[in-house]
């Protein structure tokens, strides 16, 4: 499968602070990738980097061929890059419709695509983001990265505080946007098993490095060493 994603000796951080030291991963199209790691080992500034809303200090990003590392934050959507991050960020005094609406670029993916994956969204289209759920604003969330009709999603612990229900629905959703639409997709979660299940590939950081790469279903079958990483596997 060629690679989508091209990560090569990354460094980044915020000013003069450097988090994140020579990463290097890769993921193909239609891939999902767990990126793990304990509090503090820079995970969200991964995914921020991609997304363009750190200082890059050295290394390389690639999607699909385009240099990524050179576009500016506002200009990486065109690119192919859906962002879900931990604040979600929708507007709140809008209604969902309005959300998707505002953010939409041609492609695929549609409100409409995105209300048939998730019901509760069409049941509340013209409520105001104030009038959801945290459920329905994770929901809304990753709706609105899906009708910018990227090529690489980015959700950072898009599980966080929701209730086990909800967890699961948006597991069965980010599998299927995945396994049947082909959009690629990288993960940030505290609790890996859950994500682990409908990944390909997993990255760990500690302290701003990779210190393990390799296949998401063999390290779910290494308790041991899941725990010598993460410390959670008992």
């Amino acid at each position: 499968m060629p690679e989508l994603l091209q990560v090569e000796k990354l460094s980044a951080g915020y000013g003069e602070a450097v988090v994140l030291n020579d990463v290097s991963f890769a993921i193909g199209q239609g891939q999902t990738l767990a990126l793990l790691g304990r509090n503090g080992t820079g995970k969200t500034t991964l995914i921020n980097t991609l997304a363009g809303a750190t200082r890059r200090h050295a290394g390389s990003i690639s999607l699909g061929g385009i240099a990524l590392h050179k576009l500016p934050s506002h200009e990486r959507a065109g690119a192919g890059i859906g962002w879900v991050p931990q604040e979600r960020n929708i507007f709140k005094s809008l209604t969902v419709h309005e959300n998707l609406s505002a953010v939409a670029r041609p492609g695929p993916w549609t409100a409409e695509r995105v209300y048939q994956m998730f019901p509760r969204l069409a049941e509340r289209k013209n409520n105001l983001g104030t009038q959801l759920s945290g459920g329905e604003q994770q929901m809304l969330a990753v709706g609105r990265a899906l009708v910018v009709n990227p090529k690489l999603l980015l959700l950072d612990e898009p599980l966080e505080g929701l209730a086990p229900i909800i967890v699961a629905e948006l597991l069965k959703a980010i599998h299927r946007i995945t396994s049947e639409e082909g959009l690629a997709a990288i993960i940030v979660e505290q609790h890996p098993q859950a994500i682990l299940r409908i990944s390909h590939r997993a990255v760990v950081l500690d302290r701003g490095t990779v210190v393990h790469s390799g296949s998401a279903h063999e390290l779910l079958a290494a308790p041991e060493l899941l725990d010598r990483l993460l410390g959670v596997a008992r």
